[in-house]
Protein backbone atom coordinates (compact mmCIF):
# COMPACT_ATOMS: atom_id res chain seq x y z
CA UNK A 1 0.00 0.00 0.00
CA UNK A 2 1.41 3.74 -0.50
CA UNK A 3 -0.05 6.97 -0.02
CA UNK A 4 1.27 9.87 -2.62
CA UNK A 5 0.40 13.43 -2.06
CA UNK A 6 1.00 15.82 -4.96
CA UNK A 7 1.03 19.44 -4.21
CA UNK A 8 1.08 20.35 -8.41
CA UNK A 9 -1.53 18.84 -9.11
CA UNK A 10 -3.52 18.61 -5.47
CA UNK A 11 -4.58 15.51 -5.62
CA UNK A 12 -3.85 12.27 -3.35
CA UNK A 13 -3.09 8.91 -4.42
CA UNK A 14 -3.77 5.40 -2.52
CA UNK A 15 -2.17 2.69 -4.14
CA UNK A 16 -3.96 -0.43 -2.06
CA UNK A 17 -2.58 -2.98 -4.48
CA UNK A 18 0.33 -3.08 -8.13
CA UNK A 19 -2.98 -5.02 -9.63
CA UNK A 20 -3.95 -3.80 -13.51
CA UNK A 21 -6.16 -0.86 -13.57
CA UNK A 22 -8.98 -1.78 -15.73
CA UNK A 23 -11.60 0.39 -14.55
CA UNK A 24 -11.68 4.09 -13.18
CA UNK A 25 -15.56 5.31 -11.13
CA UNK A 26 -15.75 8.75 -10.41
CA UNK A 27 -17.85 7.86 -7.34
CA UNK A 28 -18.23 11.62 -6.41
CA UNK A 29 -16.87 15.05 -7.70
CA UNK A 30 -13.06 14.66 -8.06
CA UNK A 31 -13.12 10.94 -6.17
CA UNK A 32 -12.01 8.43 -8.24
CA UNK A 33 -11.92 4.85 -7.56
CA UNK A 34 -9.85 2.33 -9.84
CA UNK A 35 -10.66 -1.50 -10.07
CA UNK A 36 -8.73 -4.13 -11.29
CA UNK A 37 -10.33 -6.91 -13.91
CA UNK A 38 -11.80 -8.62 -10.78
CA UNK A 39 -13.84 -5.64 -9.96
CA UNK A 40 -11.97 -5.08 -6.64
CA UNK A 41 -11.13 -1.11 -5.56
CA UNK A 42 -6.98 -0.84 -6.14
CA UNK A 43 -6.74 2.64 -5.87
CA UNK A 44 -8.27 5.79 -4.51
CA UNK A 45 -7.87 9.03 -5.93
CA UNK A 46 -8.60 12.58 -4.41
CA UNK A 47 -8.84 15.75 -6.48
CA UNK A 48 -8.60 19.34 -4.98
CA UNK A 49 -7.27 18.67 -1.49
CA UNK A 50 -6.61 22.05 -0.94
CA UNK A 51 -10.46 23.12 -1.23
CA UNK A 52 -11.69 19.73 1.10
CA UNK A 53 -8.99 20.82 3.56
CA UNK A 54 -8.21 24.52 3.41
CA UNK A 55 -5.15 25.73 5.72
CA UNK A 56 -3.51 21.83 5.67
CA UNK A 57 -0.14 21.73 4.58
CA UNK A 58 -0.56 18.49 2.06
CA UNK A 59 3.12 17.91 3.25
CA UNK A 60 2.30 17.10 6.57
CA UNK A 61 -0.04 14.14 5.53
CA UNK A 62 0.17 11.63 9.06
CA UNK A 63 -0.22 7.20 8.20
CA UNK A 64 -1.26 5.82 11.36
CA UNK A 65 -0.64 2.08 11.24
CA UNK A 66 -2.44 -0.57 13.53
Amino acid sequence: MKLRVDREADALYLHLDNSRIVETEEVSPGVMLDFNENKEVVGVEMLYLSKRFPGTDLGDVEVERS
